[in-house]
Parts: C-alpha cells; sequence; structure tokens
C-alpha cells in the first residue's frame, strides 16, 4: 500500500495565509513563505497553495509568492487560484510549482483538463472540488464556494479522471474549518469508483480525524489547514499516531 500523505493547506488571500470557516469568516493565520518552511522542515509530504482571491477577484496566482515558497521548501508543491490557461500553468510551474490545481476554469471549460494533461502530464494536474450537501446532493460550486451549480459531485469527479486529471482535491463545503472530522462516506464512495488518488480537506481537528479519514475515508492522502497553522497538532506526532495504528506514512 502506498503511503498515505499528510498535506498543510496554505489559503492565500492578500499576501498573507488565512483560515475561515465553511469558507468565510477569514482570520489571519501568518507569513505562507515562513509556514512553508515549517511545514517541509516537520515531514509534511505536499503543501498545498491556493490564492483564494485570485478567482474571484479575476486576479492571476501572485507567481513571485510562488516563487519565494518554492525556495524555501524541498517538498512537492501544488498551486492554484484563478488559474484558467495553459500559459497560466506554464508560468507557475516555472516559478517553482510541482503541480497546479484547476477548480472554477475546469468546471466551466472542461476541455482546458484535457489540454493541461497534453501538455504537462497527468502527475502535475490537480482539479479540486469543492461541494456542498443540498437536498441530499452533493452539489459542485465555483468561485471559493459562492456559486452553486448544476454539477453532481460524482458525476463530475468521474467526468474529471476520464480527461485526464491525476489527482482530485475534495472538499467538503460543510465541513470546512468546523473540526467535526472529514467527508468520509462521501469520500469512500469517491476512492471506490475512482481510480485515482483522492485528497481529502475539510473538517481537520484531531489525530482521529486523519485516522478516520484514511481508514474509513479510504483517502490516499489528507490536507489540513487551521490545526497545522495554529499549532494544534504537530506533522511529527500526528505521523507518529498514524504509524503507531497501521496506517503507512513516510517517518
Amino acid at each position: 500500500m502506498l503511503a498515505k500523505r499528510i498535506i498543510p493547506c496554505l489559503d492565500i488571500k492578500d499576501g498573507r495565509t488565512v483560515k475561515g470557516v465553511n469558507f468565510v469568516d477569514l482570520r489571519d493565520a501568518g507569513d505562507p513563505v515562513e509556514l512553508a518552511e515549517i511545514y517541509s522542515q516537520e515531514g509534511a509530504d505536499e503543501l498545498v497553495f491556493l490564492d483564494i482571491s485570485a478567482t474571484e477577484q479575476k486576479r492571476k496566482t501572485l507567481a513571485d509568492l510562488v516563487y519565494h515558497v518554492a525556495e524555501k521548501v524541498s517538498i512537492p508543491f501544488t498551486v492554484g487560484g484563478g488559474i484558467s490557461s495553459v500559459e497560466d500553468v506554464d508560468i507557475l510551474l516555472q516559478n517553482g510549482a510541482d503541480k497546479v490545481s484547476i477548480n472554477s476554469s475546469a468546471v466551466k471549460n472542461p476541455q482546458l483538463i484535457n489540454d493541461l494533461v497534453a501538455k504537462f502530464g497527468s502527475q502535475c494536474i490537480v482539479v479540486a472540488i469543492d461541494a456542498k450537501m443540498i437536498e441530499g446532493e452533493w452539489i459542485v460550486h465555483l468561485v471559493g464556494g459562492k456559486v452553486p451549480t448544476e454539477r453532481k459531485l460524482f458525476e463530475w469527479a468521474k467526468e474529471v479522471e476520464q480527461r485526464g486529471a491525476g489527482e482530485i482535491l475534495f472538499t467538503s463545503m460543510d465541513h470546512d474549518g468546523t473540526k467535526d472530522g472529514f467527508a468520509n462516506t462521501a469520500l469512500a464512495q469517491l476512492s471506490t469508483e475512482l481510480n485515482i488518488p483522492i485528497i481529502a480537506s475539510g473538517g481537520a481537528g484531531t489525530m482521529r480525524h486523519f485516522i478516520d479519514t484514511f481508514k474509513e475515508g479510504k483517502a490516499d492522502a489528507a490536507l489540513a489547514a487551521s490545526v497545522f497553522h495554529f499549532k494544534e497538532i504537530n506533522i511529527k506526532d500526528l505521523k507518529e499516531e498514524l504509524n503507531n495504528q497501521g496506517i503507512p506514512v513516510r517517518i
């Protein structure tokens, strides 16, 4: 079995790391470059860097910030926010990103997934899906969770895989920032129905939640923000606990 990955997420707004609850009520969580360096040293397997206001404000992700983060880390690094073209991805990869994450642009133009995979390869194309439970259905949302679509989570995830994406980053908007645990039922269904890795996001609050998302949710990786940013969970301690629970991780 492949080692499970622990991935701190740096949500960036106006050059600072922020964190909210259910995608709103953001508060400052520190300098992204400093945090990235700390997580790399603490044993994180990867980092995700999301410019959460890029799509909403029609801005491009801050490539220079990506460059400075990449200078400080020695682990794979995914960048997302406002990416809508092959040119956008080319710039980010040249500035040090290992992978890119697309979300709103992929829903609006699914062919973009095919184009990016053809140019850069599946291994560096992550499709992020933000979804919320509405009347018993997981509904895909765009623009930082502000705009509901007609897309349903599982159908869209399957299409994303068919178009060649290398991974899916699934965030449950209902669980985001609540620290009540991940959306393990939905994650387990995604992991069962798809063959590409699924990254769990939204709801991490305790080490038990990570254990559960790997065992019950069958996730390949778990992403979290506030529990790491505010030092509620130490990555090294978390990995030791996962290892003790029989979950394969890189120590």
